[in-house]
């Protein structure tokens, strides 16, 4: 019965004249399945927000802007790209900072002046930073202070929250007071197919990918995360739509913990804009200031990945307060799902399944499915078609057989920026390979394992191959695998094997990969072995062998 009324609740919403209808439509010459309605560009979404006028948008320590302070600093911005800066569409503009609150309005008005958005993972290191910006191409750059004094000047820098000027740097606080307050949005064209992103993920050379993102792309995300709350709603509400929001009811409000640098940290940003939400920020994760800040602001909602919401939902009372827990950004333990649920107080859990390439989630699971169901990541969104695989083959796999999964739909990526070959090797007729293997029940989508080399730390991605590269550089390192191994609170934690030539010690090698890659990528734990790494015939190292004889005891369980 439950199936049946899910079933019939979506075909209300996007069947033939519904308030989310999906509609056929060739994209890129692949036939797909596309919204007719909504938002068609992440333009449209920051101009909607503009209505929410006096109500609060961003709060972050001590710092508080309304919607209508933000679109007025967002319309002088994008004036100010286009005109000062000379910047035309389809230049590349980067943001290489925290999660500080003028982090938003430099996206939209990138958005807003038919630019590209580049942001750069702020925990990259100086030279990792440098090859994400020569890839891209920026054109600008807005860096916080302590990213800008890694960077070279020969892009224009914009330097945001900085202290004593900084010779060929320009501050955020003195291009602001440039910006007249009445301007209007530039009259720019954007197609829903022109590039509205580009975020870096880890390829199959260890080194970054690009993965170019459309309007298309952020908007279909978007209206399934509204088409998604809608049903969750309807089902809580014995199987009728309540009505939407009226002006006169409380604001929601969202705790995000997701860097704004990811693609789940962005659909919670654009989320939140369309909804007209109080968008809250912290410079660091602190359980107990975000225990205040969720009852001081009066937060309905948390996003975060699994270690940050076990921690959260360690204060008990505070998660009680809020309506929804949106995780993502690693595997979700299915004991973390059942201790929200058991709460008992009406909070509900929700996780996604996605990837860069994805645009966020193209699989879901909340709410009482998620509870019913934890081992599943959820079903597959609206307009977004599933193929199960043999990795080998490329045959469809029947239901319950485990295979490489592979998606497409118009949230989709066009490719990688600047790398054809890797575009080719991961999208076959605009089907994206994840390099997850999983199986499919009654819909009900499971990821089991990852074909990809790639340890997911906290939510990060820590590309194996990168790693070993490092550690190959130390004359010390006849030879190593790195591998993730199960940790109770990041999901999973980088531990190194080696073959040693030399003695040295093992935080000698891990310093050794400190001054070369960022902090998450550097092995917790360097385990030293004697014998010759496990190999099959062909020379590739045996890691499902090196993990199961190394287990959780590298990190003491």
């Amino acid at each position: 019965m439950a199936e049946d009324l899910r079933g019939r609740l979506l075909a209300e919403l996007t069947g033939p004249g519904g308030e989310f209808e999906i509609v056929p439509q060739e994209v890129g010459g692949i036939a797909m399945r596309v919204y007719a309605k909504g938002p068609a560009t992440l333009r449209d979404v920051v101009r909607f927000s503009q209505g929410y006028g006096a109500r609060d948008f961003l709060v972050y320590d001590g710092y508080r802007c309304s919607y209508a302070e933000h679109f007025r600093l967002v319309a002088g911005l994008a004036r100010c790209l286009r005109e000062e800066y000379g910047l035309t569409s389809g230049d590349r503009v980067a943001i290489v900072m925290r999660n500080y609150p003028e982090w938003v309005p430099i996206f939209w008005a990138v958005q807003l002046a038919g630019l590209v958005a580049v942001p750069l993972n702020a925990w990259w290191t100086d030279a990792e930073l440098r090859y994400g910006l020569t890839d891209c191409g920026a054109a600008l750059v807005f860096a916080d202070a302590e990213r800008a004094a890694l960077l070279d000047r020969e892009v224009p820098i914009v330097e945001v929250r900085g202290g004593a000027s900084v010779p060929g740097v320009r501050a955020w606080a003195e291009l602001v007071a440039t910006l007249p307050a009445d301007a209007e949005p530039p009259e720019v064209a954007i197609d829903a197919d022109d590039d509205a992103t580009i975020l870096y993920t880890s390829g199959t050379t260890g080194r970054p990918k690009g993965a170019v993102g459309t309007h298309r792309n952020h908007c279909t995300n978007l209206l399934n995360t509204l088409v998604n709350r809608r049903i969750q709603r309807a089902l809580a509400n014995g199987g009728v739509f309540p009505p939407l929001a009226a002006p006169d009811e409380p604001q929601p409000g969202v705790l995000l913990t997701f860097p704004l640098f990811h693609i789940a940290g962005l659909t919670s940003l654009y989320f939140s804009t369309l909804a007209g939400a109080k968008l809250a920020t912290m410079y660091r994760w602190d359980r107990e200031v975000a225990a205040q800040l969720i009852k001081d602001e009066r937060l309905t909602s948390a996003a975060g990945v699994p270690t940050v919401m076990r921690d959260l939902v360690e204060q008990g009372g505070t998660v009680a307060q809020l309506d929804g827990v949106s995780m993502g950004g690693a595997p979700i333990p299915p004991d973390l799902v059942q201790r929200i649920g058991a709460l008992g107080t009406g909070v509900a859990p929700s996780n996604g399944y996605g990837l860069t390439e994805t645009t966020s989630a193209v699989v879901g699971n909340a709410g009482a499915d998620y509870l019913a169901r934890p081992n599943s990541v959820g079903r597959c969104a609206p307009g977004a078609d599933l193929r199960v695989v043999d990795p080998a083959s490329h045959e469809d796999l029947p239901d319950g057989e485990i295979g490489e999964l592979w998606f497409r739909g118009p949230n989709i990526v066009r490719g990688y920026w600047n790398d054809p070959q890797a575009t080719a090797e991961s999208f076959t007729d605009g089907w994206f390979h994840t390099g997850d293997l999983g199986y499919v029940e009654d819909g009900w989508v499971h990821v089991v394992d990852r074909l990809k080399d790639v340890v997911i730390r906290g939510g990060e991605n820590v590309y194996c191959a990168e790693v070993e590269a490092a550690l190959f550089e130390h004359p010390a390192v006849a030879d190593v695998a790195v591998i993730g191994v199960p940790h109770r609170t990041l999901g999973e934690e980088v531990v190194a094997v080696v073959n040693l030539r030399t003695q040295v010690e093992s935080e000698e090698l891990r310093s050794h990969v400190a001054a070369r890659l960022a902090a998450f990528k550097v092995p917790a734990q360097v385990v030293v072995r004697a014998e010759p790494l496990p190999r099959t015939p062909t020379g590739k190292v045996l890691k499902r062998q090196l993990r199961e004889q190394i287990g959780t005891s590298a990190l003491g369980g």
